[in-house]
């Protein structure tokens, strides 16, 4: 296969294992001042927290996966999306801080400061990824030079902050799944109806992103058309999506938990079904689109990314499967916990 398509598919891993390991402690922050007391909102800290900054290496490897294999898409990607990038860039590290100060005091304030901070940056986090996919379905003003021509608010278009949405209130019900399977008692019961209540907002808004998605974007199904086979990962979104009530309703959350990562990482595929072979769309042209043919580094450089990712991507699973394993079980809150 050519080593180009290799690394489009490659980029989609990593994103889809970045959508599926950050994507559950996004989620928790989204659900956080929904804890009722300090213990609760300990308790929610507490389950992600070591294993946040091992997940966010997954969107470190994606960026410098995408520099290193498509250059030109990477710089056209930060002259259209800089300002977004930096305030994205913010809202992680607004993240990190505030689950490493909450518990510096015992004030009230302060703490009560931290919540609604951890809260609103992973909210805005998981809001400016979806945003970002939209806006790549629909296209961005690229011009022949490859650089930005539009105004940011030229990008918060409907169908974007629809996408946004989506995205938000999938992480939503992946960190509630999540919260579950660390929580007990009367917590973990009130858990329980917050992924019945995130799961429907989450079917409605798949359904109306779906409906705009075949209206604004028709192109989206054109690799369809060319590689039938495509249509099998449509049957797995669908399927892994109808499992999670299924799941609920069973009281199987650990399968809920990985049918809702499979319906992630189906997503992501689809979103790179309807992208290919594109890697930044022009709206202002399609010719002036840069494509993973156009965009692609040296055969030599793809090569050699190509060894180190066979040496290095063993470690990295490794190491992700240890400090899961390490922590697996419910949430105990300790003299040294956050």
């Amino acid at each position: 296969m050519d080593l180009r398509v290799v690394w489009f598919i490659l980029l989609g891993i990593l994103l889809a294992g970045y959508a599926i390991l950050d994507g559950f402690d996004l989620g928790v922050g989204i659900l956080h001042l929904g804890a009722r007391d300090d213990r609760e909102r300990r308790i929610f800290m507490n389950s992600i927290g070591p294993l946040w900054d091992g997940n966010e290496v997954w969107l470190v490897t994606f960026g410098g996966a995408l520099f290193a294999a498509f250059p030109e898409a990477y710089a056209t990607a930060f002259s259209a999306f800089y300002l977004p990038f930096m305030l994205l860039l913010f809202a992680l590290i607004f993240r990190a801080v505030s689950l490493e100060l909450r518990g510096k005091r015992p004030s009230r304030v302060w703490r009560g400061f931290w919540d609604w901070a951890f809260c609103l940056a992973s909210l805005a986090a998981a809001l400016l990824f979806g945003v970002a996919v939209g806006d790549s379905m629909l296209g961005i003003p690229i011009g022949p030079d490859h650089e930005f021509a539009g105004t940011l608010p030229g990008l918060l278009r409907p169908y974007a902050l629809l996408v946004g949405a989506l995205n938000a209130s999938l992480l939503a019900l992946h960190g509630a799944i999540y919260l579950h399977l660390k929580t007990t008692g009367a917590l973990q019961r009130r858990v329980r109806g917050w992924m019945w209540r995130a799961f429907g907002i989450f079917l409605a808004l798949y359904l109306a992103t779906t409906v705009m998605t075949l209206a604004r974007v028709p192109r989206a199904l054109a690799n369809f058309e060319r590689m039938p086979w495509l249509w099998a990962v449509v049957g797995v979104s669908i399927l892994s999506l109808a499992n999670v009530p299924r799941c609920l309703y069973l009281r199987r959350s650990g399968w809920a938990f990985l049918s809702s990562a499979a319906a992630i990482a189906s997503l992501v595929a689809l979103f790179g079904a309807a992208l290919y072979p594109n890697l930044i769309v022009s709206s202002l042209d399609p010719a002036w689109s840069l494509t993973v043919l156009s965009a692609a580094s040296s055969e030599r450089t793809l090569r050699i990314m190509a060894l180190i990712a066979a040496l290095g991507l063993p470690f990295v699973l490794g190491y992700t499967a240890v400090v899961y394993w390490v922590f697996r079980g419910k949430v105990e809150i300790g003299r040294l916990s956050y």
